[in-house]
């Protein structure tokens, strides 16, 4: 079956810096685009990062600069650099895979909190 699992959140303090990464099974990984997304409590679930599989990426205003996404497709991996961390990037980041027919899929997701 099909099974997205994030890994690399945690307690880092403001202006430090996170990997976190999603290990993809049971899907064609090279052909989906792959995502973050983040959700905080009272908030709705946001578009953090995506890329394509042909490697192009976008990002949220709130993080462009500071986080970066990238993916490995021989490890069936999609990473997410977080660099410059503050307390608005408290929240459950989720991984999410967009394949089209083939499906869309998410994560359980890992908890990062950014305080002092």
């Amino acid at each position: 079956q099909v099974q997205l699992v994030e890994s690399g959140g945690g307690l880092v303090q403001p202006g430090g810096s996170l990997r976190l990464s999603c290990a993809a099974s049971g899907i064609m990984f090279r052909v989906y685009t792959m995502a973050w997304y983040r959700q905080a409590p009272g908030n709705q679930r946001e578009l953090v990062a995506a890329i394509t599989n042909s490697g192009s990426t976008n990002y949220s205003p709130s993080v462009e600069g500071r986080f970066t996404i990238s993916r490995d497709n021989a490890k069936n991996t999609v990473y997410l650099q977080m660099n410059s961390l503050n307390a608005e990037d408290t929240a459950v980041y989720y991984c999410n895979g967009h394949g089209g027919w083939r499906g869309t899929f998410w994560g359980q997701g890992t908890q990062v909190t950014v305080s002092s």
